[in-house]
């Protein structure tokens, strides 16, 4: 990036590595940095989960959305709920940690703003 013709430009006109890297890098990979973050998040919580269902996640004071799955298997036909809304809570977290990284890359990333 540092060969870039912007950044160099940017040194022909005297600007010092923090400020390239401020005004001219940081924006260009802003919107790859928060979709990486919200990405690794969500994977983070299926990691989680999926220990945690094996028994190997957080212990009992601590609520798991896994240790819940785990522990409604053995009342699936009884009380189904019990093993829905866990299953549905991380369904939904991960889709909405990947959408809200979608909508971030869409409003930081410089190319795109050039569109609208």
């Amino acid at each position: 990036m540092w060969g870039r013709e912007f950044v160099l430009a940017a040194r022909a006109c005297g600007k010092g590595n923090f400020a390239i890297t401020m005004e001219h890098v940081l924006p260009n990979i802003l919107s790859v940095l928060i979709v990486q973050a919200t990405i690794r998040f969500a994977i983070a919580i299926l990691a989680e989960a999926a220990l945690s269902y094996l028994g190997l996640g957080t212990q009992p004071p601590q609520p798991s959305w896994g240790r819940m799955l785990s522990e409604a298997q053995t009342l699936l036909f009884q009380a189904p709920r019990l093993a829905v809304f866990p299953g549905i809570a991380i369904a939904f977290a991960v889709l909405g940690l990947n959408l809200l990284g979608d909508g971030l890359r869409d409003l930081f990333d410089p190319r795109l703003a050039r569109k609208r």
